[in-house]
This record gives structure tokens, sequence and C-alpha cells, in this order.
């Protein structure tokens, strides 16, 4: 029986290095079989080299769409070292090809042109290449696949070296990956092409822009299901407000599921300013809050309402989530207030009517399917790396809050509906993070700080603003008329944070806002007051490395405290706990957000 004689099918577009490459197959007595474009450059050069048609014994066809296509070709290359294989290799006269050389028609490239035609593209869609090269990476337990003239000198280095052209199998290894990396490459622009022609706005929503007008072309797309999980009702949503929508809807859904209430968040670039769920509202709190002018408020409406009203220079031109179906006294809270747009599972017919009016027409509105789930593993890219992970579905209920590790286990029932309030929202708030609840909502979160005990301390200070905006002085305020919601809340800030200008054109900015200017607060009457808050609920999203966090807590009401544990000053930060009777509860699961 003869011996072997190593064979190359070749067939490329981008013709880089394939001189180089011809010249160390003819030198090392591989035959090299070539299509059409391929073959006549090979032959130019003055290398031997055979059409592909000798051994399909079929010309190319259709204009070139099949070349490579026949099972004289595929056979060979797909065949095993078995002797089942061998057998039908003998019976259909077919011999094994040992290297494929394939790299793809630009299809990227063709797209990436102004004014390019369906046709245009279509016809730069490989498909025999892609086949040659799936198969060759498929077998290549004994086929050697090249699909990049980047990897032609190593390739020809062993193919010299070894003298029996033999290729190790770590090499063939790391080239079959970046084949089948190339392909799914190739395949992703192809989908991402149709996709943006024939299901713009199903599948697919092209953005004006990314983070910034300058980052440009932006897109949403799903690519594992046929429809993206929500419609846009109203507007046009840019890339943060969907980074906003994407990260406060599963907060709302898991926190109105977890205590059986509905639930709103009010947030800002990717991190919640509030979040609430549906408790009753006092005089005071409708009075503070901006909504003591609407009547009949829902369960719905007063989770709003807290999710808002907790930090409302934090919340000024907003992206809201709510759990349930918008009815009008929600709308009507959202239509008084500045804000960018709202995701939630339905609108009542006369709730969406209110809010197609704000911003002239263009207020975002997009409808969820409450049904989606997202699939279990999330892929990111950072400077052109995929970062991938199990997707955070961290459970957080009542029910968390079972290992209290304080010498005080006296958890109410009140308490236990704060602390997963506060919890839920640090898993989507970004680290490091911190969150003071009371009443059901978020009245102070710390975010995105590098330090923990900064994280302790800015919740904290939001805290106390927002109790101190409930002191009769601040509640007793005479406005000038016409001032406007957001420069109400711009003097309360500056009057309950101590920062009343005293000089120029800011303080006759803040004095114009007065009717009847109020007297500041003193010391001892902030004091006086800031006493008078307690029970106030902290979660953290890490463990606490030393007790300042809880000496910072407690000066701003915290009784109960839910943390995850692991520090080297675990024992002193429990002992501080202790020393002002505090309920510490070990929260086992940490929830970093990034």
């Amino acid at each position: 029986m003869p011996e072997h004689q190593k064979t190359a099918i070749i067939s490329v577009y981008d013709k880089t290095g394939l001189l180089d490459l011809a010249k160390g197959l003819t030198e090392n007595n591989v035959r090299m079989l070539a299509s059409g474009g391929t073959a006549q450059f090979i032959r130019e050069s003055g290398f031997p080299v055979d059409d592909i048609s000798s051994i399909t014994h079929a010309p190319e066809m259709l204009g070139g769409r099949v070349k490579t296509l026949h099972p004289a070709i595929h056979g060979g290359i797909l065949a095993r070292d078995i002797e089942s294989d061998e057998e039908d290799l003998r019976a259909q006269n077919i011999d094994k090809v040992d290297f494929v050389i394939c790299n793809l028609y630009p299809f990227k490239e063709t797209v990436g042109k102004i004014g390019v035609t369906m046709d245009e593209a279509v016809e730069e869609i490989d498909i025999g290449g892609v086949t040659l090269i799936r198969a060759a990476a498929k077998n290549h337990i004994r086929v050697t696949i090249l699909s990049d003239p980047e990897d032609y000198a190593v390739f020809l280095q062993e193919l010299y070296e070894n003298k029996t052209g033999e290729i190790s199998m770590e090499l063939r290894n790391k080239l079959a990956l970046k084949a089948f990396e190339h392909t799914a490459e190739y395949d992703s622009v192809i989908s991402d092409f149709f996709r943006k022609q024939y299901s713009e706005d199903v599948a697919q929503l092209t953005l004006r822009y990314g983070c910034n007008p300058h980052q440009k072309p932006a897109q949403a797309f799903i690519s594992d299901q046929d429809e993206l999980p929500f419609k846009v009702l109203c507007g046009v949503p840019g890339y943060i407000n969907l980074l906003d929508a994407f990260n406060s809807w599963p907060l709302v859904k898991e926190l109105s599921a977890s205590l059986n209430l509905p639930a709103a968040a009010s947030f800002k670039h990717v991190s919640p300013a509030g979040v609430a769920v549906g408790l009753p509202l006092t005089e005071i709190e409708k009075q503070i809050y901006f909504v003591n002018d609407i009547e009949n408020l829902s369960p719905l409406a007063c989770a709003y309402a807290r999710a808002r009203g907790a930090d409302r220079m934090s919340s000024f031109g907003d992206f809201i989530a709510l759990s349930n179906r918008v009815d009008i006294s929600t709308a009507q809270i959202i239509a008084k207030e500045v804000s960018d747009g709202v995701v939630a599972p339905g609108y009542e017919p006369e709730a969406l009517e209110i809010l197609r009016k704000k911003k002239n027409g263009k207020y975002c509105i997009l409808q969820i399917d409450p049904n989606y789930v997202p699939a279990p593993i999330e892929t990111r890219q950072v400077f052109g790396i995929s970062l991938q992970q199990k997707r955070n579905d961290a459970i957080i209920n009542k029910s968390s809050f079972k290992e209290i590790v304080s010498q005080n286990r006296d958890l109410t029932d009140q308490a236990i509906i704060d602390l997963t309030v506060a919890t839920l929202a640090l898993k989507y708030t970004q680290s490091n993070s911190v969150c003071y609840a009371k009443n059901g909502m978020a009245i102070g979160l710390g975010a995105g700080q590098q330090s923990r005990i900064h994280c302790t301390r800015l919740a904290g200070d939001k805290a106390d603003n927002w109790w101190l905006r409930q002191h009769p002085i601040v509640l007793g305020f005479k406005w000038a008329k016409g001032v406007k919601r957001p420069e109400k809340s711009n003097a309360i800030d500056l009057f309950v944070t101590n920062q009343i200008p005293e000089d120029g054109p800011e303080k006759d900015e803040y004095e114009s806002k007065f009717e009847e200017l109020p007297t500041p607060l003193t010391k001892e009457e902030r004091k006086e007051w800031l006493s008078k808050l307690n029970n106030v609920s902290l979660s953290s999203d890490a463990f606490f490395p030393f007790p300042d966090n809880v000496y910072r807590a407690v000066r701003s009401g915290v009784k109960y405290i839910a943390a995850p544990t692991g520090s080297m000053m675990d024992k002193s930060v429990l002992a501080a706990a202790d020393s002002f009777d505090v309920v510490y509860v070990e929260n086992p699961i940490r929830l970093f957000h990034h």
C-alpha cells in the first residue's frame, strides 16, 4: 500500500502570507488542493496545486456559491483513524485531508460600508468556508485548521522541524479553538446585521448613543428569544435609561414578591436613590413627599411617594420602576416630578395618557414582561475582555434574617420589613454600599464608596436629612408665590444640611424662595430633634471591618443591623452593637454589585 501523502485544502479570501505557506507546503511534500481564485494565485506564483474539482469531479457553480461543499472534501476532512471510517473512504475512493487553510469573506467590512445593499451583504456570507473551518476544527484530533494568516509561521516551523508532516496536538488544539471562535464571531456579525434589518424594534432597538453622545453606535438586543422582553410605549430610551430600567425592575419585582406589597424604586446612574414598599403615608409624610394634594393614594402610589421622597435631591431626573400596573394616583405623582422615564408591567389607560403628556409626549415609558427570566449566566465586556458569571439570583425575604448574633434578639416585624427593603436595595446598588431603612423605605443610601465607613456616614447623613425634613420648622415653611417643587427641595436641603448661604447671589437666590425667611436650626435644636429618630434598620453589602460603622449608625437611630461577617474585627463590631443594645443579624450572603 503506497504511503499516504499529506494533503492540504486551501480556500482563502485574505491571501496574506499565502505564498510563504505554499512554499513551505511544497518543500514538505504536501499536496495542495485549492478553490478557484486561490488555486489561480498559487499556480501563477509557480507552485504546484490541483483544483478542488479534480477530486470532486464537479465544477464550481452558482457563481462561486458552491465550491467545496462535497463528500470528497468533507469526507476527507472528517474521517477518523478508525476502521469503519477507513472502509467508507475506500468505498468512495476518498483520500484523507490533513490540513485545512481557510479564511472567510469580509462580511463585517462589507456591511460597515455606507449604502451597502442587502444583495451585496448576502453575497459576502461565506458558506463553504465556514463549513470547511468547522469540519476541520471538529476533527482536530487529526486535522490541522489554519483560519488566521498570523498562524502560518508557527505551523510551518513545526512542519519543518518534525519532518514527518505531523503537527503537535498542542498546536492543533489551539488552532481548533481559534477556528471555533472565528466562526462564532463571524456568525454573530451576520446575525447582528440581519437583526437590525428584520427585527428592529422587536429583538433589536437602536439607541441614539451609549453613555455619552460621542459613543456611537449603540443598541439593545436579545439573541436567545424572538422579542425583547419590553416594549417602548412612549419616548426614546437611552443607554443609561435601559441600565437603570434593567437594574431597578428586578429590584421592585423581588421586593414586591418578598413582602407581598407593591414596590417602587427611583434610580439614578444605576443605583437607587430611593426604594420603598406601599405602606400607608401619614399626613406629615404626605407633606414632605409633596403628595398631600393628591387624593386616594393607592398602595403603589404610596410606594413611589416614599421612594421619590426619601432623597428628593438625588431623585431629580430619576428613572422609575414600579412592581404593579400603574394606576391614576401613581401617574399623577410622576406627572408632577422631573423624571426621565418609567418601567412597569402595565398601565391603566388613564394613567398611560397622563404619562404620555410628560416632556411634550417624549417621556420614556417602558412596559416589561413580568414573566421574563434572564439566563442564569450573564456576560459583559470590559476593555475588550469578556467577563462571565452566574447571575446574582440570591433570594432575600423575611426568612433571611434568622441568624441573630447579638445579645438583643428582639427583631420586630417592622424591622424585618425594613431590613428586607434595605438588603434588596443593596443587591442592586453599586458597591460598596450601606442602606438605612424605616417605615418600609430606604431613608439613606451610601453607594459606590471605596471605604465602608464612608458609605455608612454618607447614608447616615442622608437618613438624618430625611428626618430633619420632618422638623416642625421645615413643615411650617412659608414659600414665596410660584416656587417650584425642585426649588423647594433644594432650599429644604440647604436648610436641613446646615448649608444656608451667607452672602452673595446664592444667598439672594435662597432667600427669594420664601415668603417668610425661616430661622436656622441651632446646634441644640438639631441634636434634640435627631435624638428622636429611632428604630432604624441598616444593611451592609459586606462585613463591617471596624466598629466605627456601628458607632456612626446608632447616631442616626439604628436599632437593627444586617451584615455579613468575616472581618478580623467581628468580635469588636459585635461588642459595639451589644453596647448599644442593637439587634445584629448575620447575613450569610455578600451582595457586591458592579
